[in-house]
């Protein structure tokens, strides 16, 4: 009878472990994708970019994928594709594999006015990409010669009054933030102003400087270089705080007239559609540290980039915002770039 109970006892404890085993390995197998996710990065990681070399965009970059690289023990190499609106680099992500190895470095105006100003994109921001995360986010100056006559921006909303051939302002480009930003303006103010578009922002620069044009959205990256020159003169800043790096130019919500008014870019980073969201938040988080780092935040204060902190899900929420806030803007105007 004892050898008997103990027989039935080796027998359940057999059992006991066999299904244990089963167990477990039905769960391992059920965990394919994140047993691959831990291992990211497991081989180069290219990161696709519309800006050319040397551009504000291209330079914050390249300085977050010298440290993942770093960071990662993987080669992080920057592939410029510029021009077609953007274009050229998303079809180059597409049809790159959905598991984090090729990113994009994408704009506010690809994801949030492009989808107005295009009757039909060859690609859908929903769809076709993953949201990462933000790289920076800045705000803009109304930049004007030194030489100009307007000493704020009601000099120029006041000028421009009456008469709309009396002010004009110039862009990198149709559709542009500059263009959009001005177009704003000019709604929040009942007023209309003459748009002249550039192919090249520096020469768009340098005709503010010179009074071919009136005056111009720019950036501290782009427009910086000419306003320390003191060729040109930065009337304000389109935010409702004044900049860390030019403490002097007053913000516009400093003045009545134009408190409220906002024209802000951003640049960050997406996957294909598909990709796991370990992946991505992995991605994030450490995108997250690097932007964090002391040399990091100082690069970017000296190009006036401010860091917008937003996760996968929430930069996805802040894009469909900010996509909804441009419609009435490029509504009224009837802008279309097809």
């Amino acid at each position: 009878m004892k050898e008997t109970t103990m027989f039935t006892t080796r027998l359940n404890r057999r059992a006991w472990l066999g299904a244990g085993v089963a167990a477990l390995c039905t769960a391992l197998a059920g965990l394919p994708v994140q047993a691959q996710d831990l291992s990211f990065p497991s081989k180069t990681v290219r990161v696709i970019t519309p800006f050319p070399v040397g551009s504000g965009p291209d330079v914050a970059l390249r300085v977050v994928a010298n440290h993942l690289a770093a960071k990662w023990g993987q080669a992080v190499i920057v592939d410029n594709r510029p021009g077609g609106n953007g274009f050229i680099a998303i079809s180059g992500l597409k049809q790159g594999p959905a598991d984090g190895h090729v990113l994009v470095q994408l704009d506010s105006n690809h994801l949030t006015t492009h989808p107005h100003t295009f009757s039909k994109l060859p690609y859908d921001p929903q769809k076709d990409l993953e949201p990462i995360r933000p790289l920076f986010r800045n705000n803009f100056f109304v930049a004007v010669s030194a030489e100009s006559p307007f000493k704020s921006i009601d000099d120029i909303i006041t000028t421009a009054r009456p008469d709309p051939t009396k002010v004009s302002y110039g862009s990198w480009f149709n559709g542009s933030p500059g263009h959009l930003g001005a177009l704003r303006l000019a709604q929040m103010k009942g007023i209309s102003m003459m748009h002249v578009p550039f192919k090249d922002m520096n020469q768009m620069y340098m005709a503010v400087a010179n009074r071919e044009v009136d005056w111009a959205l720019g950036s501290a990256a782009s427009a910086g270089a000419l306003e320390k020159a003191g060729k040109l003169r930065f009337l304000a800043i389109t935010g409702p705080a004044r900049s860390k790096a030019y403490p002097q130019v007053p913000s516009v919500d400093d003045r009545p007239g134009t408190k409220g008014y906002e024209v802000a870019a951003w640049t960050g980073l997406f996957s294909p559609k598909g990709t796991p969201k370990a992946v991505r938040e992995k991605i994030s988080a450490d995108v997250l540290e690097v932007l964090r780092l002391a040399d990091v935040v100082e690069r970017y204060s000296g190009f006036g980039y401010e860091v917008f902190d937003a996760g996968p899900d929430a930069y996805a929420d802040a894009i469909r915002r900010e996509t909804a806030s441009w419609a009435d803007v490029i509504r009224a105007a009837n802008l279309k770039l097809d």
